[in-house]
């Protein structure tokens, strides 16, 4: 049912491919997953409501992105724009709740026992959350929502006739979306610079952010505890000026700022010309072989034109 309404539009034909069933089922094992994870910090005991003064700035984000959730879909469906509105449902519980909240909150589950009352916060917008968007997905995938729906919240006989979530102003918060909008834009920044040059997730390295603009600075003082795990950080310095960075620092640009990174604090140099003298080794060999196939006259007579312009390329 999912591939089917997914990237469609009522009236249209649609070419069936086995590999969308598959990505299909993938979406499934991620909100399994995702649940089992939630209910297992749940364990017996329920979350208490926690009130606005006690939400963390990424539980307002994502309670914020859910309630604009509810007023997107919703207008989709009854427009009959039901391939539009599972998309958002598919996008939002994939990427937003399952790759950035789960992942930022795990540092306060883990925690509990320090700050309970961080943990609860946590714990009630994790549920709340579930239970909103696995209600927006039930149209689309009926039987895994009903399972984990009733599992989560059994005060309620089915969600089926549980209350179709509605967009609130109180649920709102358009400060925490930017701020925290603005740092996973700094964090992929990062990983895309530490995934380019190799290094690996548990290396951790000192981080410089230069800016001029108050409200990047605010905000990277006020959230280094969200990012710097998600970075591997040892340290993070905001700064207005490039003073006390290396020059062989390497750099990510982000709006109003530029992160540096100390090329030793990611690189180990040693390692690192290692690696390389193994690589050049490897290319020279590969270079050799080549050279070697194309000045011989029976390789050039005998192999297929392409074989030879492969070498040659």
């Amino acid at each position: 049912r999912l591939t089917l309404i997914t990237g469609n539009a009522p009236g249209n034909d649609l070419r069936f491919y086995w590999e969308r069933v598959e990505s299909s089922r993938n979406f499934a094992n991620k909100v399994w997953n995702a649940s089992r994870f939630i209910m297992m910090n749940l364990g017996e005991e329920q979350p208490c409501k926690p009130g606005e003064d006690e939400l963390f700035p990424v539980d307002k984000w994502i309670l914020s992105k859910v309630n604009t959730l509810a007023k997107d879909v919703t207008e989709n469906m009854d427009k009959y724009e039901l391939g539009i509105a599972v998309q958002k449902v598919f996008d939002f519980i994939w990427e937003e709740f399952c790759d950035w909240y789960i992942e930022i909150v795990k540092v306060r589950l883990y925690n509990k026992e320090q700050d309970p009352a961080a943990a609860n916060s946590a714990l009630w917008t994790l549920k709340t959350v579930l239970a909103n968007a696995l209600k927006m997905l039930h149209p689309f995938m009926p039987f895994i929502t009903e399972e984990i729906y009733c599992t989560l919240c059994p005060e309620e006989e089915t969600v089926m006739l549980s209350s179709w979530p509605v967009y609130t102003e109180e649920l709102h918060f358009e400060e925490a979306e930017a701020a925290i909008e603005a740092i996973k834009v700094l964090v992929k920044g990062v990983r895309n610079l530490r995934s380019e040059m190799n290094v690996p997730p548990s290396r951790k390295a000192k981080y410089f952010v230069v800016s001029q603009d108050e409200n990047v600075i605010r905000r990277c003082e006020n959230f280094k505890n969200i990012y710097m795990h998600l970075i591997s950080a040892s340290e993070v310095c905001v700064q207005t000026d490039k003073a006390g960075i290396p020059e062989d620092a390497v750099s990510v640009v982000i709006p109003n700022a530029v992160i540096y990174i100390p090329l030793e604090e990611l690189v180990d140099m040693a390692k690192e010309k290692e690696r390389l003298e193994k690589e050049k080794a490897k290319l020279q060999k590969e270079l050799a072989r080549s050279n070697g196939m194309l000045k011989n006259e029976k390789f050039l007579s005998k192999a297929p034109a392409a074989k030879v312009e492969e070498e040659k390329e």
